[in-house]
Parts: C-alpha cells; structure tokens; sequence
C-alpha cells in the first residue's frame, strides 16, 4: 500500500513503529505544545518575517547576523515552502492525498539559476545533528526545479550557534531516492501486515504511548 511520509514519520517510524502506529496512523495522541515547540515556532516566524524584508522582534536578535548573511545571497528567497511529490516522484499538491507519497517543508529557499540554497533553522541540540533531513529536501527541490543542478543545504542550529553543511548534486538524486525507498517499504510492510513492535530506548519515559510495555508508567 501507498504510505504518505515525511521525514519526521520516517524517523519516528525507525525509532519506534509502536509510536508511529499510534501517533501517526490511529492517531490517538494530539500534538502537545511545549514551551520548546512554541519557541521553535515563535523562531521560525520571525526569521520567515526578517527574510521577507520585515522587522526582527528584540527576542531574536542574536539571529540578525546569521539572517542578514542569508539575505544577501544572490536568488530568489522562498520561505515556509510546503514540497510534495508523488509516488512517481512528480511534483503534486501537499493536500492531493490520493497522490502525495513523500513530502516536507523548507524553511528557507534561495534559487541562483542551477544552485540552489535550502536552510533549516533548528532551536534545539545539535548534538546528534542529521543531514538526512536536509537531502530529503534537497531531492524534493530537484523534483520541483528541474533547472537545479546542485544544492547546497545547511541546518542552523541557532541557540547553539553551528552549522552542518551538506550538499547534493542532481545526479546522485535517483540513488538517494532508492535509499528513501527501501526504508518506507518497511512502513508499508508494517501497514499490510499490522505489526508494530516497541522498540526501546532513552525516550521511552517521554512517549505519548503509556500502555507500552516499555513505558514507566505502565
């Protein structure tokens, strides 16, 4: 069966299937916003805001550097742009749930002709930093721009002050997809055979799912 993923499902299915299975296909634990999340998303907005040519609240001042450097660079500056492709890897509608297979949002992206630019702002540590995130993106904008060649991507971890650095040419683009696509073949398999195994670790007293056999309030 077709399973619509994101990065993020991607990762938490391969931290964990029993989470995924209830978080993302029962859907039985709602988003809980946390200070953390409502300042990652209080972040976002204002570098989206600075980049588009409006003002930068006092709070995020420390970033003005960082944001004045992405400015400058040559291109056209797209910002919160939601990418999906179909199974076929084609471009389609975000919200077409007949066609989309794989999508994700780019914080920011800047077009130059056959190099392209895509940033990720990043409020939390950066101590296990993964550039998977930013090839996924990558490959997206290769689906959607067909014009780039090259993208040069980097995740910003802004309170932490770093930087990882990674880069895609076109040409890798259909080996990297293959890589996406075994690794969601497994969710399909989950799917066609309703297995979700638990799977433990160090976050396991954080999860939503507290009927798990793992979980310390079980």
């Amino acid at each position: 069966m077709k399973v619509t993923w994101s990065y993020s499902a991607l990762k938490e299915y391969e931290s964990c299937p029993r989470k995924y299975y209830e978080v993302n296909v029962l859907k039985k634990h709602k988003f809980q916003e946390t200070e953390q999340t409502r300042y990652g998303k209080e972040l976002h907005k204002a570098a989206e805001r600075y980049v588009k040519g409006g003002p930068l609240s006092a709070q995020f001042e420390f970033m003005k550097p960082t944001l004045d450097a992405l400015k400058q660079k040559q291109g056209t500056k797209h910002t919160e742009l939601k990418l999906a492709v179909d199974v076929d890897l084609k471009p389609c509608d975000w919200f077409d749930k007949d066609k989309v297979w794989a999508r994700g949002i780019v914080d920011l992206l800047i077009l130059d002709g056959e190099l392209a630019w895509v940033v990720d702002y990043k409020t939390g540590s950066n101590k296990y930093p993964d550039k998977d995130q930013l090839e996924l993106m990558s490959l997206l904008i290769f689906a959607h721009y067909p014009e780039v060649k090259k993208v040069r991507s980097a995740l910003i971890f802004v309170v932490k002050e770093s930087i990882l650095k990674h880069k895609v040419l076109v040409e890798e683009a259909e080996t990297l997809w293959w890589d996406y696509r075994e690794r969601v073949a497994k969710i399909e398999a989950a799917h066609s055979s309703n297995v979700w195994n638990p799977q433990q670790s160090g976050l396991c007293p954080w999860c939503p799912v507290k009927t798990c056999e793992f979980h310390p309030d079980h």
